[in-house]
């Protein structure tokens, strides 16, 4: 084999930095607004950004995040890659634990994976794992679990066999459904393991106990590896889904951080929180699904007449206070080696010739003055989508399009979507799980149902996502992605419409908080200075 190997010590010893002198003085505690209450604590049926967030600080995978959003070695202390890149050996650190004290194994990992696989668990992300060996195949019911390509060489020794050389797959695994479960706590209590009492974790934190709509409250682990380096003692998780609120308990110092802020007040942030108010940028796409298995939302026409018709450029700036860009693509721009993603054709043409051609559509599909057409738009809870939601009524207004708006809460929103609920046009957005252009064409194909919001289905699309799996020259895999981003663009079953900012407010008190493309930000990096 190749040796592909990382090792800890170096960021152990930058960890050791995060220690204050007064971390032993009294009880440290973080308050961390987070934009959501979580549907589970499930990791294998976890889909949300505000679900990883404490899932990160519960478990810890092969692989975990350091305070800068990268890679680092989570419970396996190094790996080696075959020379042909299918085979993946993982050793696993001698004192890796769980948080009742029992050694993390090899045999957790090879549950884990399977269950995740399961078809019964109903996992919505399992898709992302699909690279592993009989993943796919296992999910849709057609193998077994036990012919997943994972195996326990030993108690510290994982082996992982892809179907094909996956050049992403380690970034793949510090993804949340990568973290493994305690085999006997799931064998016990089945799916209320993750409840309070039941839950035994082996990240930098302990499930203490969970709120609905309150709070979600975590204690240092003591079992951790690295505990002597996590300052926190405790961190307690708010759902934030009003963002102004969340800046009025910032502002009081009831909050440490949060992660999002009311875009109508950008100006007076900028102007009263200085560093505390930070932008950076985000690799993640903020876009409108279409349920294209519906009528008449069926009718590509229709889809690229209200896509058309929206100013994406008032609304980045205006209605987003600048902290998004316009985006005319599902893939952002800017992940490496891929170029310039496909952007829709009419990316620069005048919004009044714009305007003019989806009038043009929806006549030629039959719409007009005597028969409008009539689109439901649902959001979840936010200031910020209700008035993206309220500008785009008004853009598709001339059009002789009759909008209502439809609100609920973050978990009832996704819900719905996931479950293949009815609905017309609804906002949804995806933030990347690791820099590549698979990760957002992906949602599209039709095998991934959990994520596949709009019900689309296109075997020339679908045909050549297999062929960018399976290709191992990067040229020619880039090449198969921008030809089904050209499909994407030609069907539009999403309206891709801006690019994401992160926004987060972090107190001057918080230490060890830094910037990052992925905007993952692990309390086990943190501490709180007084």
């Amino acid at each position: 084999m190749t040796p592909v190997r990382w090792f800890c010590g170096a960021f152990l010893a930058a960890a050791m930095t995060l220690a204050l002198p007064g971390a032993l003085s009294a009880e440290m505690v973080y308050h961390r607004g987070n934009t959501g209450d979580p549907e589970t604590l499930d990791q294998h049926k976890t889909s949300t950004i505000y679900e990883a967030n404490i899932l990160r600080d519960l478990y810890e995978g092969l692989v975990a995040y350091n305070a800068a959003g990268e890679i680092i070695p989570g419970v396996a202390e190094s790996w080696d890659m075959s020379e042909d890149g299918t085979v993946y050996t993982f050793h696993l650190r001698d004192d890796a634990r769980w948080s009742n004290g029992e050694p993390v194994t090899a045999e957790d990992f090879v549950f884990s994976l399977r269950r995740i696989m399961t078809p019964e668990t109903g996992a919505k992300y399992a898709t992302i794992l699909y690279p592993i060996k009989n993943a796919e195949k296992i999910n849709t019911g057609k193998l077994e679990p036990s012919e997943l390509g994972v195996t326990a060489v030993d108690d510290r020794t994982l082996e992982i066999a892809l179907e094909a050389p996956t050049p992403y797959f380690i970034d793949l695994l510090g993804h949340q459904t990568g973290l493994p479960v305690y085999p006997p706590a799931v064998k016990e209590h089945g799916t209320d393991f993750v409840k309070p009492g039941n839950m035994v974790s082996n990240g930098p934190f302990m499930l203490k106990d969970a709120v609905p709509n309150a709070q979600v409250t975590l204690a240092k682990n003591p079992n951790y590896h690295d505990a002597e380096n996590v300052a926190i003692d405790k961190v307690i998780f708010y759902p934030t889904e009003d963002r102004a609120a969340a800046l009025r308990r910032f502002t009081a110092g009831e909050l440490d951080s949060n992660n999002d802020a009311p875009v109508d007040q950008v100006k007076w942030m900028r102007e009263n929180l200085g560093d505390e108010f930070r932008v950076a940028p985000y690799l993640g796409t903020y876009y409108y699904t279409i349920k294209t298995d519906k009528t008449p939302f069926d009718d590509p026409r229709v889809r690229r007449a209200l896509s058309m018709a929206i100013d994406r450029e008032f609304i980045a700036e205006e209605i987003w206070g600048g902290t998004m860009l316009p985006g005319y693509s599902l893939v952002p721009p800017g992940i490496p080696g891929y170029g310039e993603p496909s952007y829709v054709d009419y990316k620069d043409d005048s919004i009044l010739d714009r305007e003019d051609e989806a009038a043009a559509l929806l006549k030629e599909a039959g719409f007009g003055p005597d028969n409008p057409l009539k689109v439901e738009i649902r959001y979840n809870t936010s200031e910020n989508h209700k008035k993206t939601a309220l500008a785009i009524a008004d853009m598709w207004k001339p059009l002789g399009v009759e909008v209502s708006l439809v609100n609920t809460d973050v978990a009832t929103h996704y819900a719905l979507l996931r479950d293949k609920g009815d609905y017309d046009v609804a906002r949804a957005g995806w933030i990347g799980d690791y820099a590549d252009p698979q990760n957002f064409l992906f949602l599209l194909e039709s095998n991934n149902p959990g994520f596949n919001y709009a019900s689309y289905s296109n075997a020339e699309f679908d045909a050549l996502m297999r062929k960018a799996a399976a290709e191992t020259d990067p040229d020619k895999r880039s090449e198969y992605l921008h030809e089904a981003e050209a499909i994407f663009n030609r069907e539009e079953p999403y309206i891709a419409m801006l690019y994401y900012g992160s926004l987060n407010l972090v107190s001057d008190r918080l230490k060890g908080w830094k910037d990052n493309i992925l905007n993952i930000h692990p309390s086990r990096w943190m501490s709180i200075e007084e």
